[in-house]
């Protein structure tokens, strides 16, 4: 009511409910703990404001960042956030009512489209919350599929994929067995792998590129190993334009993480889970399916199908409680494929490779470092191992600006001094000699 204007509507709101006050609609509450004034400054105008919020943000730090493991720095073209912004767009909810969300689930129509090219799937479904919570999507859909109890996953994933993969297991009784990784290519222990492969078990989860960066260049052995098992396939779209896709080694699910398509970093979300499978598993895909169909006067139009949550038909039948879907991230993504293309995409993955091995070919000359660690080809990130302590050497870097990459001797103390460095398109021959030439300084400081 404070915020109506105009004095003379608020009396006759306040002559028709039938008090006489703003106050006395708080006359419930006592006296004795009512507050009398909030300790805030007196309010001020937008340019103030402005000045004010200018000033407290010249005072951080600008780092140059080599931070990755699942979330990119990437370039987003203006459009992107010119047409997402667009009210229609932003602004829009779950379409339930198809007739008056038209665009919205054209735009889904579209996302399913370019993922399932991308991936070579049969189909995609309309966007999950992150790639994380695709991945425990995935383990319980093939529970569900063969009615089977254990899921392998490899151990070179990130800890917080990890983390959000036993939290959907649990309640499920799937049991998550951990595939070690080969210490000296990276890639995922096909021996162990052997030995861990029974009757029992739903699925297999390999990501390619891995965690460190490395191509698991093996899939179709893996394949041979696993058997009947199901083959879930971790992905990073920036490398399905110069890699074979995940359709091209006969994978049954696909799930990744979207952010590097199409969305900034944020400061770390929000994020985009991206799910696609064969045909024939469609009814068991989690989230919802945005089909095409015709209207009564024969007119092509777009509705929600497949809605197999819990909040439409199925119920307690449900394959999965998402929700919702990530839409503005997910259109984020079909603009950003639709101003790159096929040949743009080509094109960064190009360039994320070359960059990576020259970055790796610099820093293998400082004394006391080996990059990359692994003998295996990498995409954006690899591994670098250095023979004095990895954290007094991030330490010093980040205090003269530079963020090397992620310290990695918490979560992999076998692999000794090591961190993970990633590039991406947004840096420059300069950035990458400027952690070079960072590193050979604090390297023995």
């Amino acid at each position: 009511m404070n915020y109506i204007p105009n004095f003379e509507y608020r009396k006759e709101m306040l002559k028709e409910i039938g008090v006489k006050s703003i106050d006395e609609l708080f006359s419930d509450i006592p006296e004795k703990i009512r507050i009398k004034k909030l300790n805030l400054p007196d309010g001020k105008s937008e340019m103030e404001v402005k000045k004010q919020v200018t000033e407290i943000l010249e005072q951080n730090k600008k780092f140059l960042s080599f931070l990755g493991s699942g979330i990119y720095d990437i370039y987003v073209p203006s459009a992107v956030k010119a047409i997402t912004g667009r009210s229609e767009f932003y602004t829009s909810y779950t379409p339930y009512q198809p007739e008056v969300s038209q665009g919205m689930l054209q735009a889904m129509f579209e996302y399913q489209s370019m993922i399932a090219e991308l991936t070579g799937m049969d189909v995609a479904n309309a966007s999950m919350y992150d790639g994380a919570t695709a991945v425990g999507e995935a383990a319980l859909m093939c529970s569900r599929m063969n009615r089977k109890k254990e899921f392998i996953i490899p151990g070179a994933i990130s800890w917080e994929k990890k983390s959000v993969l036993r939290n959907y297991a649990k309640g499920a009784g799937l049991k998550i067995k951990e595939i070690g990784y080969d210490t000296e290519t990276g890639k995922i222990n096909l021996d162990e792998l052997k030995n861990n492969i029974n009757d029992n078990t739903a699925g297999i989860y390999v990501e390619n590129p891995n965690f460190f960066g490395v191509f698991e260049d093996e899939i179709d052995e893996i394949k041979n190993i696993i058997g009947k098992a199901l083959f879930v396939a971790g992905v990073n779209p920036m490398s399905l334009g110069i890699i074979k896709s995940p359709a091209e080694y006969n994978a049954d699910i696909v799930v990744g993480e979207g952010q590097s398509i199409g969305n900034p970093m944020g400061f770390g979300g929000p994020l985009l889970g991206i799910f696609a499978c064969k045909k024939e598993y469609i009814r068991q895909m989690p989230g919802r399916v945005i089909g095409m169909t015709k209207d009564t006067n024969g007119r092509r139009a777009f509705c929600m199908t497949l809605q197999t949550r819990e909040q439409h038909i199925r119920r307690e039948k449900a394959s999965s409680n998402i929700c919702t879907n990530e839409s503005l991230c997910a259109l984020s993504t079909v603009v950003y494929l639709s101003l790159i293309g096929p040949d743009g995409l080509e094109k960064i993955g190009r360039e994320l490779v070359s960059k990576t091995k020259f970055l790796s070919d610099e820093l293998n000359k400082i004394d006391g470092f080996k990059a990359p660690l692994f003998s295996s080809y990498h995409f954006n990130e690899f591994v670098i191992q250095s023979k004095n302590d990895i954290n007094r050497i991030h330490k010093k870097l980040v205090e003269k600006g530079v963020d090397p990459g992620l310290v990695l001797t918490k979560q992999f103390p076998e692999l000794g001094n090591t961190m993970l460095c990633t590039v991406s398109e947004m840096h420059s021959k300069e950035d990458l000699l400027t952690l070079v030439n960072g590193l050979k300084e604090v390297s023995h400081v």
